[in-house]
């Protein structure tokens, strides 16, 4: 393998990889992948739009993507609060797993968004603070070519917190063809659109985890409760009100179908499988817990829902549906043509399935 170190204008650290490699287009045997995931055809184009390091289940939907051979990662985006540590969560969870190959996020681009005002707890930041020695390429093969212009534009745009930048370049490179996962607050979706509206336009869809159609936040006891001002809408509700306006196909999982809990039983099957993708959900797991209000035993997989949507779209069946977004973050139905495909109901079995069979096994089933 040859690796060309240089430094950017900007004084950031940039790399360009020759050879072959884990994460984007891989070979079956680079990173662990069955016969079966090689073949797939034409994988989705996605861009992960993430505020991993808050609650356990950004991590898990990560996993799953990186799972998904149906699914081709362009990039993660992080939003929301200190977007830099959330970048550097996700730089290390994909070089422990052969993603990125290396930390400096050129395999798997990494650019965070405009830091916000951020008043919850960065549960798992002692992960993401944490330095593994060195900065060496990890033991795996790198499959694409970085020129250094590329590379050049990634660390610019990691520098300038350009996360809306950096999604409107790759709609332009590929118009009509990227999935946009949203799985966080729409900060960096609300500042692409303000940017250029007619760019945006050009996402093939956006697949988002979010809003509260007609159940709110689930009691603990398991009670079911009225709709809620759900938290990725009402941190941003202006850029859910942009999404919704913007005329991109939106397939939204609500509260309705996304309160999927992950058992014990389950839990266990994934934390003693002992491979790099397990490992690492298994140092962010009781980070999570123990910093998390009441500490919290039963991971709720929000976020995974929405990537499972986007590979078996039958196990979240979507309903058209006219929704208008208030300045508390209510999502309500309303009158009229429909702005967004939603699904109320998941199947909870089959996606619990999928999601244990993706993260523990050696390929789609």
């Amino acid at each position: 393998m040859k690796i060309l170190r240089f430094t950017s204008g900007l004084g950031v650290p940039a790399v360009m990889v020759l050879g072959l490699a884990c994460g984007i287009g891989v070979s079956a045997a680079a990173c662990g992948q069955s016969a079966a995931e090689a073949k797939i055809a034409n994988p989705q184009l996605v861009i992960l739009d993430t505020d991993i390091g808050d609650d356990i289940d950004d991590a898990f939907a990560l996993a799953l993507v990186l799972r998904s051979p149906e699914l081709r990662l362009l990039g993660i985006t992080t939003e929301y609060g200190d977007t830099d540590l959330r970048a550097r969560l996700v730089d290390r969870f994909l070089s422990a797993n052969c993603a990125g190959g290396f930390l400096d996020g050129v395999g798997i681009p990494v650019i965070p968004g405009v830091p916000t005002p951020h008043a919850n707890v960065f549960t798992q930041s002692a992960y993401a603070r944490e330095e593994p020695a060195g900065k060496e390429v990890v033991p795996c093969r790198i499959n694409m070519i970085v020129d250094m212009e590329e590379a050049a534009r990634l660390a610019r745009e990691r520098k300038d917190h350009d996360a809306a930048g950096y999604l409107l370049r790759q709609i332009k490179a590929h118009a009509r063809q990227i999935t946009l996962i949203a799985i966080g607050p729409l900060f960096n979706v609300e500042a692409a659109i303000k940017k250029d509206p007619a760019t945006f336009r050009k996402l093939k869809r956006v697949v988002m985890m979010g809003g509260s159609i007609y159940r709110g936040y689930d009691g603990h006891n398991g009670e079911r409760r009225p709709p809620d001002p759900e938290w990725n809408i009402s941190r941003d509700p202006t850029g859910a009100k942009a999404l919704l306006a913007s005329g991109v196909p939106v397939f939204m999982m609500p509260l309705d179908s996304t309160q999927v809990h992950l058992e014990t039983k389950e839990r266990e099957e994934i934390f003693s499988h002992g491979s790099p993708l397990t490992d690492q959900l298994t140092l962010l797991y009781p980070q999570w817990m123990a910093n998390s209000d009441g500490n919290p035993t039963t991971p709720t997989l929000f976020d995974p829902v929405a990537v499972a949507y986007a590979v078996r779209p039958h196990l979240c069946p979507a309903t058209p549906m006219r929704l208008e977004v208030d300045d508390k973050g209510y999502t309500r139905p309303a009158q009229g043509k429909p702005n967004a495909q939603v699904c109320l109901k998941s199947d909870e079995g089959a996606f619990l399935k999928l999601l244990i069979d993706r993260i523990t096994g050696d390929g789609a089933r």
